[in-house]
């Protein structure tokens, strides 16, 4: 492992330094079985490498880290019969450990998870909604143009 953040618990595992229970392994991420889990069967996969979140997961790196996303989201399916997945990624805020990874918990119908646990705030007005559309698109346009 090149680079890693000191302390940084996920760097420790990929490292060998800090066992956990290991499900998946290829040259970029690792998988392991959350030791909170929210259903058994909740796995993290991180990249090899320290990056804090998603935007700073290097472009070469985003199709194999989804490509292992994807795979164990069904074999996690598969393994445990669940009736599907919930994929997810924190970036910063509720980010218990601050190295990129995927949350991939197998569900349940019926299971007792609701979705996400925030309240939904709806546009006050149409014209809101499409200021902010604009003021997303104008980000995405400037940053695909490198700015």
């Amino acid at each position: 492992m090149a680079d890693s953040a000191a302390g940084c618990i996920f760097c420790r595992i990929v490292a060998g330094t800090l066992p956990a229970p290991v499900v998946f392994e290829d040259d970029s991420s690792l998988a392991f079985l959350d030791h909170r889990p929210v259903f058994p069967g909740h796995t993290l996969l991180v990249p090899k490498h320290h990056f804090e979140t998603l935007s700073d997961l290097p472009a070469a790196l985003i199709q194999p880290f989804f490509s292992a996303t994807q795979l164990l989201a069904r074999a996690v399916e598969a393994a445990l019969a669940a009736d599907g997945t919930f994929v997810a990624i924190n970036n910063r805020v509720s980010q218990s450990v601050p190295h990129l990874h995927v949350h991939i918990v197998p569900r349940r119908k019926k299971d007792g998870l609701h979705g996400f646990f925030w309240p939904r705030q709806p546009y006050k007005t149409p014209e809101e909604m499409e200021a902010i559309r604009k003021t997303v698109t104008d980000s995405v346009l400037r940053l695909r143009a490198g700015g």
